[in-house]
């Protein structure tokens, strides 16, 4: 169970932007992204940016980046950010209810469904043998983040106060030895390895272990989503400094996800790109 909620205004309103892009070498986008809004009856789809108010729907964004063979990569993330629509409903009346607690239940059900869907898929249709699909997923109710993530997708928490952590694992040998001080950011970047994932929605394997928290925010803090696209293209400094410096003029109406795409593509990202991000705003700002 989190601990005790962090303060913040319940009408603290959410200002959010997405965008994907195929990059310069692949034929088809494999990546995709989800933003919806949701209460205890229905289930909105969100445009590519926007601003509104919490205070009587939860929010939630998502990226998937799919893998397969032709086009069932494609269609491997499709499936998963759709399918998420599914038990949102569900999730508002929980946590509505006050019952913090059960969130890990349910998207660990969530990502047990859609990973039960990619390997039947994978089984009864011989161009979609295992077909696969990172998923990170961010749902924000009042006062906390829950998030839930599997495969080297990631999520990346930039509190008012400064700095930038990543908050999921990548599931893959390269990120455990980072995350053990054994690699550096370049090393992990380098190393020939670093796209084999251990974990993935599909992919033929039987079992998944998703990683969930949870995350209290407050107004002035941001959130990115993104697919391994991005960070192929910029460091993390990059995508901080992106994040939190507003941009010149002559760039002042692309929005941040733009931007950061634009900043992967400038610097070699050879991947499909997607980033969408928050940011938490008080009722006044």
């Amino acid at each position: 169970m989190p601990p005790p909620p962090l303060p913040t205004a319940p009408s603290a309103r959410i200002l959010w932007s997405g965008l994907t892009d195929k990059g310069p070498v692949r034929l088809n986008n494999e990546d995709a992204f989800l933003g919806v809004t949701f209460d205890g009856h229905e289930v909105r789809y969100l445009g590519k940016t926007g601003v509104a108010s919490m205070s009587s729907s939860d929010f939630v964004f998502a990226v998937s980046d799919g893998m397969g063979g032709a086009k069932s990569g494609e269609f491997a993330s499709r499936i998963a950010v759709e399918k998420i629509t599914q038990l949102l409903p569900k999730s508002y009346r929980l946590s509505a209810s006050g019952i913090s607690s059960g969130f890990q239940d349910l998207l660990t059900e969530l990502f047990e469904a859609i990973h039960h869907e990619l390997l039947k898929l994978g089984q009864a249709y011989e161009e979609c043998a295992g077909m696969g699909a990172t998923l990170s997923l961010c749902w924000f109710s009042p006062e906390w983040m829950y998030f839930a993530h599997i495969g080297d997708s990631r999520i990346y928490y930039l509190p008012k106060e400064g700095g930038m952590t990543q908050i999921t694992y990548d599931h893959s040998q390269v990120g455990w030895m980072r995350r053990a001080g054994q690699l550096n950011e370049r090393e992990a970047r380098a190393h020939p390895r670093r796209n084999v994932l251990n974990q993935v929605l599909g992919g033929g394997n039987p079992f998944i272990d998703p990683h969930i928290g949870a995350v209290g925010y407050r107004p002035g803090d941001h959130f990115v989503i993104c697919s391994d696209g991005l960070v192929d293209g910029l460091w993390d400094h990059h995508i901080e400094t992106t994040v939190r410096t507003p941009p010149p003029p002559e760039q002042a109406t692309l929005s941040t996800a733009q931007l950061l795409i634009n900043g992967a593509l400038e610097n070699a990202s050879r991947d499909n790109i997607t980033a969408v991000v928050v940011e938490i705003l008080s009722a006044t700002s």
